[in-house]
């Protein structure tokens, strides 16, 4: 101990030395020439950061090894490159807390130091950053240089490439401005440039170090910081509703897009980040890309490569007028230009422009258009004077490339398509996209440059010219999103109780990232599953028992509660336990297992409380139970449902037995948060009924409740041929017990999402809201279908290179 803590002395002592003219250098640096890692014109920088996938007590280096893993298959893959892999908060400092990689806590966290991520980071063309607070410079010289030096380590040893310094570990103190800046001069010697990001600091004299500000101080988080503000088909429509920075500054940070919670549209959110604000990070994700499904990485990779191609044009920017919809850009030069456009309704739009409406492009010559996104397709040439037009789904974003240039990159003439993968000198995969039962003919551009080329591992005799496929499947007469109908009051008086119950059972309670889990599936790829279960497996995310199926682990020491997290209660007027054991069954007793008498409050040691439990959400029996650390609750009919309206704190096992044998329980769920139905009484129905002849494939019905209903103040559930049917999705999401920070809450324009197959065609559906607050009734309900994604089928097309 004693040779560690004079060792440490030593060094404190050398790094004083090293730095005690530093602030020489400092103040011979005027604050106009100093340069903040970038300017205005420097190409963006493709990052990920661990937010989310650690919370404050930080990243371990084996989750991050894992991680790493990920995106170097992403690499060698796809060929996308992540030029910088940050650290979020803990791994040094932490929530109102100055770290040091010397404590233990850091090496239980990392034995072996940075070095091994480095490494592995390296070798894939990636560069660390690590997220921290500003100051940390003690109350002594010694400590000061310290600190310095720690810093000063990291791009010195490791090549940092960011810092991310936030509020949230502590504000820099007004005496030690000098040390920061002397801190940030030393760094850049090593990383000229490192990027600092500035969260929320109040900087000072130190304010020209920093290379960015956050842009409006927003977190983009899907329904816990960044949510609609509008009825629409997907959670991501208020993400995809952000404006554009002032003067289009790139030297700012918009949090990225979070791939973490409600994945659905992903791409039309990283789309605009990338290409439309273009910002000095960008493509810029966080929290766990790996929760995504495996078909959607190749698109993952092809936004990442198509900045790269890009980027250097990219740094140019204007502002299109309004025909090109809200919040339009152009980047590029007088040559090539890229153009980010957005649809922010329920119809689809037709947006019609000229080259000569661009400012950037010059008004002459032929320029061949393509469509990137949401599906890629080649346009033609267009020459000036001559009206493109362009139509965007609802809710979605627009990727156009128009250039002057040849562009020798793979395109087909005639189809929609999505380029899975082209890197050098490999078989370019390409998917073909239709309709079920089109007739397409489709050319290769450039075809002369490809030796072979197959469609589903079939050969193509003659590609050089006009190809013709078929794809599968009976033809449609409906499209697949429309307005179906308006719902109107219902008068007669209806069981909205068991309207309630549905759609509280078909939904659930558990953490975002597990809703996102059941969504994609746990992955067929060895790599992505991997970082899958790292992120569930760590153990804080099994502590803080916000998955429903830790009550049925067979694990005592697990278990599932409501989430209060910044103080918040995040139930609903109470809540309720209720229980869905996935089918009709008979039990004897249904036991719920409490750790001890203070996780049983409210309840108290011997008193009687009800359960009720049913069969069909309509008619309910209320059984008597005693409270105890073992709660029994016998039973003497069969049962599917069962609820608790009050019911202890924390519950960590739920099993039952049935003639002395513990029954199967994996089709058991299990939800804590919504109100009791005693505590929701409807004040005001609506209804309408329709009958669909046609369900294209990944079809839900959106039950728009357009108005202010109040939080949690409306409800929708749906009958199929007299069949009570439940909602399992809504925007705002459903309350969750969050593994991060809390629920978004919003009191107006939910959307209620419905799935429909085609076993449903020609059923007729019927669709209720119930409104709950007395004072808030004026809603305009209306019901639409949709599909996602595009009811496409896919052939793929293989090219081999000559």
């Amino acid at each position: 101990m004693k040779s560690n803590s004079l060792k440490t002395s030593c060094i404190a002592l050398v790094m004083f030395l090293v730095y005690a003219c530093v602030p020489l250098l400092g103040s011979a640096q005027e604050a106009s020439s100093v340069y903040p890692g970038a300017d205005e014109k420097s190409p963006s920088r493709a990052q990920y950061f661990s937010w989310i996938n650690n919370t404050n007590e930080g990243a371990t280096e084996a989750q991050t090894m894992i991680n790493l893993e990920f995106f170097n298959w992403l690499h060698e893959t796809y060929g996308m490159t992540l030029d910088i892999y940050a650290f979020d908060a803990g791994a040094i400092d932490g929530k109102r807390f100055y770290g040091s990689m010397h404590s233990e806590r850091f090496k239980s966290q990392f034995p072996k130091g940075f070095q091994p991520m480095y490494e592995k980071a390296k070798a894939m063309n990636t560069r660390l950053g690590i997220w921290g607070g500003p100051d940390g410079f003690g109350d002594t010289e010694e400590e000061t240089a310290l600190r310095t030096e720690q810093m000063v380590s990291l791009c010195r040893d490791f090549e940092f490439a960011l810092f991310k310094f936030d509020a949230v570990c502590g504000a820099l103190r007004e005496e030690k401005e000098d040390d920061f800046v002397n801190m940030m001069i030393q760094c850049r010697l090593y990383s000229p440039d490192l990027i600092l990001l500035n969260h929320r600091l109040g900087l000072k004299k130190g304010k020209p170090y920093a290379t960015t500000f956050l842009w409006g101080g927003q977190e983009t988080y899907i329904d816990v910081f960044a949510s609609n503000h509008q009825t629409a088909p997907h959670h991501r429509a208020g993400a995809i509703s952000r404006g554009l920075v002032p003067g289009l500054q790139r030297l700012t940070e918009d949090h990225g897009t979070c791939i973490s919670s409600c994945l659905d549209y992903w791409d039309d959110d990283l789309i605009l980040q990338a290409f439309n604000r273009s910002l000095i990070l960008a493509p810029e994700i966080y929290g766990n890309p790996w929760l995504l499904r495996d078909d959607e990485f190749p698109k993952l990779a092809r936004i990442y490569n198509l900045h790269k191609k890009y980027r250097e044009i990219l740094v140019d920017g204007t502002i299109l007028p309004e025909n090109f919809g809200p919040y339009a850009v152009a980047r590029g030069d007088s040559n090539t230009c890229l153009l980010s456009l957005r649809n922010l309704s329920w119809q689809d739009t037709v947006y019609t422009f000229y080259i000569d409406s661009i400012p950037l492009l010059k008004p002459e010559g032929v320029y061949e258009i393509r469509q990137y996104h949401p599906t890629e397709k080649l346009m033609g040439n267009v020459k000036i004077g001559t009206p493109i037009m362009v139509r965007i789904p609802s809710f979605r974003s627009c990727l156009l490339l128009l250039s002057s240039e040849p562009n020798e990159e793979v395109a087909l003439d005639g189809i929609e398509y999505a380029v899975v993968k082209d890197i050098p000198e490999q078989n370019i995969q390409i998917d073909l996209l239709g309709m079920p039962g089109q007739q397409a003919s489709f050319t290769i551009n450039q075809a002369e440059a490809y030796k072979r080329a197959s469609i589903n591992g079939k050969e193509i005799d003659q590609f050089s010219g006009e190809v013709n496929i078929s794809f599968p499947g009976k033809t449609y007469k409906s499209p697949y999103h429309q307005k179906l109908i308006k719902l109107t009051v219902v008068d007669k008086p209806m069981d909205t109780d068991a309207l309630y119950e549905a759609t509280v059972f078909a939904a659930d309670n558990n953490a975002l990232e597990v809703r996102s889990i059941q969504r994609s599936g746990w992955s067929e790829i060895p790599q992505v599953l991997e970082a899958q279960q790292a992120f569930f497996e760590q153990d804080v995310f099994v502590d803080r028992g916000i998955w429903d199926k830790n009550l049925f682990d067979g694990d005592r020491g697990t278990g599932f509660w409501p989430s209060i997290k910044y103080n918040v209660d995040q139930r609903v007027k109470g809540g309720c336990f209720r229980l869905d054991l996935g089918a009709v069954i008979s039990l004897d007793t249904v036991f719920l297992q409490i750790p001890d008498y203070f996780s049983l409050q409210p309840l108290l040691i011997d008193e009687a409380y009800y359960a009720e439990v049913s069969t069909d959400l309509n008619e309910w029996e209320r059984l008597k139970f005693m409270a105890d650390t073992l709660i029994a609750i016998p039973l003497n009919e069969p049962l599917r449902y069962l609820k608790i309206s009050y019911y202890p704190r924390q519950i960590t096992e739920v099993y039952g037995r049935s003639k002395g044998e513990t029954v199967d329980r994996s089709a058991w769920r299990a939800s804590n948060l919504f109100a009791s139905s005693t505590r929701m009484k409807a004040q005001k129905l609506w209804s309408a009924s329709v009958q669909l002849d046609e369900i294209h494939k990944g079809s839900y019905l959106c039950i728009a409740i357009n108005g202010v209903h109040g939080v949690e103040g409306a409800y929708a559930a749906v009958k199929v041929d007299g069949q009570l049917m439940g909602c399992p999705d809504r925007a705002v999401s459903y309350p969750s017990n969050t593994w991060e920070y809390v629920n978004a809450r919003s009191d107006k324009n939910y959307t209620y999402y419905f799935p429909v197959d085609q076993q449903m065609e020609g059923k007729q559906i019927e669709v209720f809201v119930m409104a709950y607050e007395a004072d808030k009734l004026e809603l305009k309900p209306e019901l639409w279908i949709t599909a996602n994604p595009i009811p496409f089928e896919k052939m793929r097309l293989e090219l081999k290179p000559n």
